[in-house]
This record gives structure tokens, sequence and C-alpha cells, in this order.
């Protein structure tokens, strides 16, 4: 009863660690820009920017496809650790029972993260040709195309495309 309650302990610590481990991040830190302030205000308030308007002719719609490799969330690591202490526990006894439940959850852990990073992710955005009434052509990369199709008749105002 006694090394069932001690392997218990140690496997619970290792598991612990591997937890903490696994929700560790690296960070930079980049200090924040120094900003000197002027002693008076300036003589004329800033201007707003004039909203600018173009019309043109849908000219194609695309999906453009992009793969990014997943970021580890710690979950294949715990995961990995909790079924490699399960399977080391089975193997001798003892000591042995302990390091092989310890050596198996670690291994597990680095497993998992592993293959929980090995995962990549596709995203699809839309690609929207306009033909400008000036004749020059324009890319807008957007989530969803709505309605738009070729052959539309649009108006471009601060970056957004709606159809005439």
């Amino acid at each position: 009863m006694r090394n069932s309650s001690r392997t218990l302990k140690i496997a619970g610590a290792v598991m612990a660690a591997a937890a903490l481990a696994a929700c560790g991040t690296t960070s930079t830190y980049e200090p924040a820009p120094v900003v000197t302030s002027q002693p008076y205000p300036p003589a004329y308030p800033p201007v707003a920017s004039a909203s600018y308007v173009e019309f043109g002719r849908v000219s194609a719609v695309e999906v453009v496809r992009a793969e990014s490799q997943a970021r580890p969330s710690g979950a294949g690591a715990i995961i990995g650790g909790i079924a490699g202490a399960v399977v080391g526990n089975q193997i001798g006894g003892g000591t042995g029972r302990a390091l092989a439940t310890v050596a198996g959850a670690a291994g597990g852990a680095a497993v998992g993260n592993r293959v929980e990073g090995n995962r990549t992710q596709v995203s699809e955005t839309y690609r929207v040709s306009i033909r400008v009434d000036n004749g020059t052509l324009r890319a807008y990369d957007v989530p969803t195309p709505g309605d738009l199709r070729v052959g539309d008749r649009v108006r471009i105002q601060d970056g957004q495309i709606s159809r005439i």
C-alpha cells in the first residue's frame, strides 16, 4: 500500500511538472518607445483624412489557401504524459515501477507535444480582383466574397467593397 501511494505521488508530481512546462511561453520583452512631449500644442489641429471612393468592375474571385504550423497548446503533452505514466506503471515492481512511471510520463509528454506540434492549419481567404475605372487592377483579400460575382459593378471606399 505504501509503494502505490508513493507511486501516485511521483506520478502526480510528474504530471504537474509536465502541465506547468506546457504552459510556459517564450516572450520577447521590448521596452516602450520614449516619447518626448512638446512644450506647446501645434498651431493647427491635424486635418482629418478625406474618404477616397473608386468605382470598378470585379474581374476575378479566387480562393487563396494558406497552410501554417499549429502552435502547441500543451494538451498533447498532458495527454501523452498521462498515457506514458499509465503504461510505465504497468512495468516492474517497487522502485523500478516508480522509475518506469516517471520515465513513461516524461517520454509520453515529449511525444504528445511533438505530435500536437506537427499539425498544420489550413486557412482560406478570397482574393477579389477589381478593374478600377481608371484602368488599374486592384486585389483585395477578404474572408468571404459575400454576393460579389465576376462582372459586378462595385464601389471601393476606405478598403471596403460594396456592390452597386
